[in-house]
C-alpha cells in the first residue's frame, strides 16, 4: 500500500501476528514498566481488553505501535513463548494512516504520560528528540522554543514555554552531569533549583571579578559530578559551592551563604556584609548594639541614581523613606486559599492528561478555575479508545468541579473565546454540542474508565479536588460570601 493510498484511508480492525509488529524503538519510557506483571497476567487471564493501536511507515512491511502498547505487545510475545496459545499470537489491531515520525512519537509521550507519570528527563528527552525530528520535516535548523511550543500544543502535548526551557536544561547541561540522579527520578522542582544555584553563584562570579563564566561552568560541572546519587539533595552542592567561592575571593563563608541566599530569593548582591569578628569588635562595647540573636544585616545595591523605595542622593546612593502613615489595608478573600488549591489540583489533573491549556484560574470567582474549551480533536486520531474515554472522563470531572453548565453564565463569557465549542455550546444552550466533541461514556463506565485507570497520584489529586470543591460550598454558605459575586 502506497503512503498516499494509506493516508487517504480510515482507521480500521485488521488482524496481525506479534511478528509483524514491532515496538516503538523511540518509546519515551526507558526503564521497564513497573505494571509488567500485573498487565502480563491481566492478558493471560482476560486477552487484549483493547486492540494495540499500531501505523505503517510507506515502504515497510512491517507495522508499528502507535499510542503505547509497547508493554503488552512485550507481554504477549513472552505469553505466546511460554504457552505456544495462538490467542497470544494472532492479534485484532487498529490501523491508522502513518503521518510522520514526530507524531508517532508524541502519541507514544501522550500514552506514557496518561498511564502514569514519566521521569522528568525521559519527557525532556522525548520533547527534545520531537524538535529534532520537527526540525528535519520542516527542514529548520534550529526551531525556536516558541515554534516548538506551538507545535507541541498542536499534537495534544501541550507545555509552556518556561518548561521547555527547563527540559532544555536537563538535557543539555544536567545529564552529562548528574546522569544517577536524573534516571533515579530527580524531578523539574530540584532541576529548577538547581538552575536557579547555578545561575546565583555564576552571577556572584562574575560580578565580583572572582574569573569569568566558562571558569565558573566548570567548577560547577565538577561539584555536580561529586554529588551525583540516586538519592540526590541540592544541600550538600549548595554547601560545597558556597566553600569553593569562599575559598577564590577568601570572603567570610558567612557572607557567602548570605549572598546566594539573597540571589535565589530575587535579591542583587550585598553591597557590604561585615565580618563577624569585625562586627563583634565594633559593636562589644556599644549600649544598644544587637544581640547575638538578632538576624544580620544585609544591604543591597540598588541601581545607580534611582529607587523604587527610596529618595535619590548626588552620589547615586539611596536612602530608605520613613512612612508616616500604616499602608491601607485591603480586603482578603476568605475562599481565596481554597480557590487556589482548587486550581493547583485541577491544573495538575489537567496537564497530566493533554488539557493543561484547557483550564485557567479564577482567582475570585466561583471554584477558582474554569474549563475554556473542550480536548483537543487531535487527541481521538493517536489514543486508544480507553486513554480516550479516560481523557473525556477527566475533562467531565473538571467541567462539573468547575461548575461549568450551572454557573451564572455572565461570569462565564468573558473568558471563553466566541469561536469555541464550548462558548456556542453554553450560550445556546446546545448540550449535543458538547456532547458530540467530548466523548461522553455511560455512568456505568466511570468506575472501569476513570476510578480503576487513573494512578495513584492523580486519583489522589481527583479526591483533593472534590474535597476542596466541598469545603468551598461550605465555607461560603456558612460565611455568607457567595462563590458567584
Amino acid at each position: 500500500m502506497s503512503g498516499i493510498d494509506q493516508q487517504h484511508r480510515e482507521p480500521r480492525v485488521i488482524e496481525l501476528t506479534i511478528d509483524q509488529i514491532h515496538g516503538y524503538a523511540g518509546n519515551p519510557r526507558r526503564q521497564a514498566n513497573p505494571e509488567y506483571e500485573r498487565i502480563k497476567a491481566s492478558i493471560r487471564q482476560e486477552g487484549l481488553d483493547q486492540p494495540l493501536v499500531v501505523t505503517q511507515k510507506p515502504g515497510e512491511s512491517h507495522y508499528v505501535l502507535l499510542a503505547g502498547g509497547n508493554t503488552r505487545l512485550q507481554a504477549l510475545k513472552a505469553l505466546y513463548q511460554e504457552t505456544g496459545e495462538s490467542r497470544f499470537y494472532t492479534i485484532h489491531c487498529l490501523l491508522k494512516p502513518w503521518v510522520e515520525e514526530s507524531a508517532v512519537l508524541l502519541a507514544h509521550l501522550r500514552e506514557n504520560e496518561l498511564r502514569g507519570e514519566l521521569p522528568f528527563i525521559d519527557k525532556a528527552l522525548a520533547v527534545y528528540e520531537a524538535k529534532r525530528l520537527f526540525e528535519q520535516e520542516l527542514q529548520v535548523q534550529d526551531l525556536s522554543l516558541r515554534r516548538l511550543e506551538q507545535l507541541l500544543k498542536q499534537h495534544g502535548f501541550p507545555l509552556g514555554n518556561a518548561v521547555i526551557s527547563k527540559m532544555g536544561y536537563a538535557v543539555h547541561r544536567l545529564l552529562p552531569l548528574i546522569p544517577q540522579a536524573l534516571e533515579a527520578g530527580l524531578g523539574r522542582p530540584q532541576v529548577e533549583k538547581i538552575r536557579a544555584l547555578e545561575r546565583a553563584g555564576g552571577q556572584y562570579w562574575v560580578e565580583r571579578e572572582v574569573g569569568n563564566e566558562a571558569e565558573f561552568a566548570d567548577i560547577f560541572a565538577t561539584l555536580c559530578r561529586r554529588y551525583d546519587t540516586p538519592d540526590w539533595t541540592v544541600e550538600p552542592l549548595r554547601n560545597a559551592l558556597e566553600n569553593e567561592i569562599a575559598d577564590a575571593t577568601q570572603a567570610p563563608l558567612q557572607m557567602i551563604r548570605l549572598t546566594l541566599g539573597a540571589l535565589l530569593n530575587g535579591g542583587e548582591i550585598p553591597a557590604y556584609i561585615p565580618d563577624p569578628s569585625e562586627a563583634a569588635a565594633t559593636t562589644a562595647d556599644t549600649p544598644d548594639a544587637a544581640s547575638d540573636c538578632d538576624p544580620p544585616r544585609v544591604e543591597c545595591l540598588a541601581p545607580q541614581g534611582t529607587g523604587s523605595k527610596g529618595t535619590d542622593l548626588p552620589d547615586g546612593q539611596v536612602t530608605p523613606e520613613s512612612p508616616t502613615t500604616n499602608p491601607p489595608r485591603t480586603a482578603v478573600d476568605p475562599l481565596g486559599p481554597l480557590r487556589q488549591s482548587a486550581f493547583d489540583s485541577a491544573a495538575k489533573l489537567a496537564q497530566r492528561h493533554g488539557l493543561g491549556d484547557r483550564i485557567i484560574p479564577l482567582t475570585d470567582q466561583g471554584i477558582g478555575f474554569l474549563i475554556i474549551e473542550v480536548p483537543d480533536p487531535a487527541l481521538k486520531e493517536t489514543l486508544d479508545p480507553d486513554l480516550l474515554g479516560q481523557v473525556s472522563m477527566v475533562w467531565w470531572q473538571l467541567a462539573a468541579c468547575a461548575e461549568i453548565t450551572v454557573a451564572p453564565l455572565d461570569y462565564l463569557i468573558p473568558h471563553l473565546e466566541s469561536d469555541s465549542v464550548l462558548y456556542r455550546a453554553l450560550v445556546n444552550q446546545d448540550a449535543a454540542l458538547l456532547f458530540d466533541r467530548v466523548w461522553t461514556l455511560d455512568p456505568g463506565q466511570i468506575g472501569h474508565q476513570l476510578w480503576r485507570q487513573l494512578t495513584d497520584a492523580d486519583w489522589q489529586t481527583l479526591l483533593a479536588l472534590m474535597k476542596t470543591y466541598r469545603q468551598l460550598h461550605h465555607e461560603a454558605m456558612m460565611s455568607g460570601h457567595p462563590l458567584w459575586t
